[in-house]
C-alpha cells in the first residue's frame, strides 16, 4: 500500500464480505471493481458490480442482520471500511453525505422493484 493511502487492497476473487456473516461495517470502493453475488443451492447469482466511488454493505450501518450477499474483488481493488461511529461522525460534519447515501439506496430500491416486476410478468406469461 502506498504511503498516505487509505483502504485495503483485495486481490482477484478475494472475499470482502461473506453472505450470512454478521456485519457492522460498510465499504467504499476506492479503486478497482467488486462483484456482489447471492449464493444459492444452484450456484451464484450476480446482483451488481460496484466500482470507484460506489459503496456496499451499507445495510450493516442501519441494522445488525446477517450479510445478504457475498462481495469479492474482480481483479485488484482498494476498499475502505467504515464503521457506524465514523459514518455518523462524517454525516455530522457533512450532512449531504446522508442525502447521497439515501439517494443511492433509493435508486437501488427502484432497480430492484423494476426487476421484481419484470420477473412477475415473466412468471405470469409462463403459467
Amino acid at each position: 500500500m502506498d504511503s498516505g493511502e487509505l483502504g485495503k487492497i483485495y486481490h482477484d476473487a478475494e472475499i470482502i464480505i461473506k453472505q450470512g456473516e454478521q456485519g457492522d461495517y460498510m465499504y467504499v470502493v476506492q479503486e478497482g471493481l467488486v462483484e456482489v453475488v447471492y449464493e444459492t443451492d444452484r450456484g451464484e447469482v450476480l446482483l451488481a458490480l460496484r466500482g470507484k466511488g460506489e459503496f456496499f454493505g451499507e445495510m450493516a450501518i442501519f441494522e445488525r442482520e446477517a450479510r445478504s450477499a457475498t462481495v469479492r474483488a474482480l481483479g485488484e481493488a482498494r476498499v475502505l471500511t467504515i464503521d457506524k461511529k465514523n459514518f455518523l461522525r462524517r454525516v455530522y460534519e457533512d450532512p449531504s453525505l446522508a442525502f447521497q447515501l439515501v439517494q443511492a439506496m433509493s435508486a437501488r430500491i427502484r432497480e430492484l422493484s423494476t426487476e421484481v416486476s419484470l420477473l412477475q410478468i415473466k412468471r405470469d406469461v409462463n403459467t
